[in-house]
């Protein structure tokens, strides 16, 4: 099996560009949870890409409405995975990303939500970045606008903070800027990596779980936000996730201090940079809110204190099939960090 787009073993963040892009296997990973009309609209447009994902996956979350028919008909003939319970996105893509390791042989696994609508090049202009890098990539994000043109806030990406002026040179050589962390709005994710870095938390169930695992991807990767690279995030509101969260801000807090304080992601000073500036932000939305939510975010607070996340075949473990995938990877992924 060639894990990786040049067919070598390198260490995150070597400075090795990938000999053929366009060879590379890659495989689609989408999440649902009732949404069949933006599910089809998704599968639809993966359909439409110039370039096709070699495999799709859609892992269906327990839908109650007609989602997991939408997959399991659509013409693009998807691997549906149907699960007994409700996992969250952050269960969803662990579960997505393991099946498209271990089932299909990805070299790269392209992640996206049921809203997220590609544009018929989306595909096309990440892997002609991946081939024009002069360096070794982890993650590649796309640009995510809302129904209108804009550029959707929720999935907004800084540029690297610390990039050398020759990294900067590297991206802009590939037509994109260097990234610490990305959105799962359109991800595309070195498999190699992934299979020695482990997967997404599932027990975050929603929120940061993108933040923490492209964070450990990019901890000693390298990682490039492709504008040219276009996909429609169809939210039904412009606005982050923090604009009206509401009980959901319990994961928000406990998610985000579990990926700051809990995981291999960060380095301790960009977790004291990140904490910061997330405290701050969560003052501005209580003030916002008349406090309301001062007890939600409470509770997520002293959930993170407690204990860390669960391992993620153990949230996945009604579903045998996916957590062995998932076992797997991490057995793999273990072996690697024990090099």
């Amino acid at each position: 099996m060639n894990h990786s787009a040049s067919g070598a073993e390198h260490r995150p963040g070597d400075p090795t560009a990938h000999a053929d892009a366009s060879a590379a296997r890659i495989v689609a990973v989408v999440v649902t949870y009732n949404r069949e009309q933006l599910l089809a609209d998704c599968l639809d447009a993966l359909a439409a890409q110039d370039r096709r994902p070699d495999a799709v996956v859609v892992i269906d979350n327990a839908s109650s409405d007609a989602s997991g028919t939408v997959a399991d008909q659509h013409p693009l003939q998807a691997d549906v995975v149907h699960l007994r319970r409700n996992v969250g996105g952050a269960g969803g893509f662990a579960a997505g990303i393991a099946r498209a390791l271990q089932r299909h042989e990805a070299d790269w696994v392209w992640v996206m939500d049921d809203d997220t609508i590609p544009r018929p090049d989306a595909l096309s202009a990440l892997l002609g970045a991946l081939e024009a890098s002069p360096l070794r990539l982890s993650v590649l994000s796309s640009r995510a606008v809302w129904t209108d043109g804009r550029d959707h806030p929720m999935n907004r990406q800084r540029t690297r903070m610390g990039a050398s002026a020759q990294e900067k040179r590297d991206a802009t050589r590939a037509g994109g800027r260097p990234i610490r962390t990305a959105s799962y709005v359109s991800a595309l994710l070195n498999a190699e990596d992934v299979r020695r870095l482990g997967l997404p938390y599932a027990d975050y169930f929603i929120w940061s779980d993108d933040f923490e695992h492209t964070g450990r991807l990019l901890r000693h990767g390298h990682g490039l936000h492709v504008p040219a690279s276009v996909v429609e995030h169809r939210t039904v509101a412009f606005g982050n996730a923090q604009s009206n969260p509401g009980t959901r801000f319990y994961y928000d807090v406990r998610n985000r201090i579990w990926a700051l304080t809990r995981s291999r992601s960060f380095s301790p000073v960009e977790a004291v940079l990140h904490g910061g500036a997330t405290t701050l932000a969560w003052l501005r939305l209580l003030a916002r809110h008349g406090g309301a939510l001062a007890g939600v975010g409470l509770r997520g607070l002293m959930a993170a204190i407690r204990r860390g996340p669960r391992p993620s075949a153990l949230v996945l473990e009604a579903d045998g099939d996916v957590a062995a995938d998932i076992r797997a990877i991490e057995r793999a992924a273990g072996r690697w960090a024990g090099r």
